[in-house]
């Protein structure tokens, strides 16, 4: 192995990746544990006042906030560290003798691309696989310790089925219960059967809804039957708490298969949902190419020796990781609130700054 990575990789290389992977994980390290000594002193409030335990909040929420913002800040940290090393390197005139030995700007940049490709491959592998599993410890925790506050949605309509569509004002979590309920019938277009009720609720034992001070209205062309004032009735309905429930996070905890089989329930129920679990679906995939597109940027704006050393470059990066994460939470709102396809919508960040890292590299010197 020795020999073949000798073969393939020079000394040049060899000296590049190290300064990149080092620097790389050294910044993470330090990030990851400011972010955990803030999130700490912001949610003590929270741990002090469920009495957790050390255990649970070391091995189920650390388990799961660590991996989840090493995974998400991993292209920042990867910027910010090219752009560290390489603009060290170029202040202390390191790359003017290997552009000048006769080694192209492609050859220089190939020990780049090879570590971005390392971190790729393991953001690759932690968003599809890794990061869904512990989120689930993450977002579990938290949904049980009070840190979204009320997750429960107002104005809910749903699709059951085919011919099936109900509507539920308000829905109080703690009670289980849906507060003027509406259930209706079509036949194709015509609409056969309407229940309104003022109350329902959700029998955890018998696995059932209870509808209280219902009544039926029967519909059939110009004829009509109306049963009133009835007190109350237990129904089956392919209905669930959850459904009235709402959390920003529930999605990044779904493995790749759940999400899929929540994608194709949602092109039948219409909870409203699709747009966010498609974003999270795509974005599993297209998040982890941030590391060739800003390790790209970052090198094209520190490969050169600038007055005042490291300063301007690690500015401008500076910079450039606000606007990254301004485009990306821009890029959400519009997949989410507006009509733009998530599919676009993800691919939107890199994209252009894409372009931006092409241009950059054109005009990098050489």
């Amino acid at each position: 192995m020795k020999s073949i990575l000798n073969r393939y990789l020079k000394i040049i290389d060899r000296y590049i990746i190290g300064k990149y992977l080092g620097t790389f994980f050294f910044t993470l390290v330090i990030v990851i544990t400011i972010s955990v000594v803030f999130d700490i002193s912001e949610h003590l409030d929270n741990f002090l006042s469920h009495n957790t335990t050390v255990y649970d909040i070391a091995f189920k929420y650390y388990a799961g906030f660590i991996p989840y913002f090493t995974n998400l800040l991993s292209p920042i940290i990867t910027f910010l560290a090219v752009i560290f090393f390489t603009a060290k390197m170029a202040n202390q005139t390191e790359i003017v003798p290997i552009l000048s030995g006769k080694v192209s700007f492609s050859r220089f940049l190939r020990p780049y691309f090879i570590s971005a490709t390392l971190i790729f491959l393991v953001s690759f592998f932690a968003n599809v696989y890794l990061i869904p599993y512990t989120n689930r410890l993450k977002v579990t925790f938290e949904n049980t310790h009070g840190f979204n506050g009320d997750p429960t949605k107002n104005e809910v309509h749903l699709q059951l089925d085919k011919r099936t569509y109900v509507y539920v004002q308000s829905y109080d979590n703690a009670m289980h219960t849906g507060f003027q309920f509406v259930l209706e019938k079509f036949d194709g277009d015509i609409l056969r059967e309407k229940i309104v009720a003022t109350s329902i609720t959700y029998d955890s034992l018998k696995n059932k809804w209870t509808m209280k001070n219902y009544s039926v209205r029967y519909i059939n062309g110009m004829r009509e039957k109306l049963t009133m004032n009835l007190q109350e009735k237990d129904t089956t309905l392919a209905l669930k708490p959850a459904d009235f429930e709402t959390h920003d996070n529930v999605y990044s905890a779904m493995s790749m298969t759940e999400l899929n089989k929540n994608i194709e329930s949602e092109k039948t129920r219409g909870a409203g949902n699709m747009k966010d679990m498609l974003y999270e679906k795509y974005r599993r995939f297209i998040y982890p190419l941030a590391s060739f597109v800003l390790t790209m940027i970052g090198v094209s704006i520190s490969s050169r020796r600038v007055r005042g050393g490291i300063g301007l470059p690690l500015g401008i990066g500076l910079f450039l990781c606000f606007a990254y994460i301004v485009v990306d939470k821009f890029a959400l709102v519009f997949a989410i609130k507006s009509g733009l396809d998530p599919l676009i919508a993800v691919c939107v960040p890199n994209g252009l700054f894409g372009l931006l890292g092409g241009y950059l590299l054109y005009k990098a010197p050489k």
